[in-house]
């Protein structure tokens, strides 16, 4: 599994929320940042990202210095790149073995695609 950033534009703290989950992974700490912030979905401005971290218990000077690295955001953008590259122009979007699954999808639909490429 791997995890794609993708922040939609129209989402005015989608860039910062994903600056942060990055800034978090360099703790070891994504995915946890992650679930945090899909519970807050109503509150990720700056001063909210900053407060999940601290109940995390991340070092925050640390945090606080990724969070603002030029590179977190050169690093989405080549996600974003590749997303449109792949054809991804939402979220979320599934490959499974080349095969694009859009969106939130019942179990089935995975299982379907599983069974495909584990057959061949």
């Amino acid at each position: 599994v791997v995890y794609k950033n993708m922040p939609m534009p129209f989402h005015k703290n989608a860039l910062p929320a994903a600056k942060a989950m990055m800034a978090a992974h360099k703790q070891g700490k994504f995915f946890e940042y992650k679930d945090v912030l899909f519970a807050h979905q109503d509150a990720q401005e700056r001063a909210d990202l900053l407060t999940y971290a601290q109940e995390m218990k991340l070092d925050m000077n640390r945090f606080s210095r990724d969070l603002d690295d030029p590179a977190l955001e050169a690093a989405i953008q080549a996600d974003l790149a590749e997303a449109r590259r792949v054809s991804a122009v939402g979220t979320p979007t599934f490959f499974i073995n080349g095969r694009k699954l859009i969106g939130a999808q019942p179990i089935g639909a995975f299982r379907k695609l599983v069974d495909a490429a584990l057959a061949h």
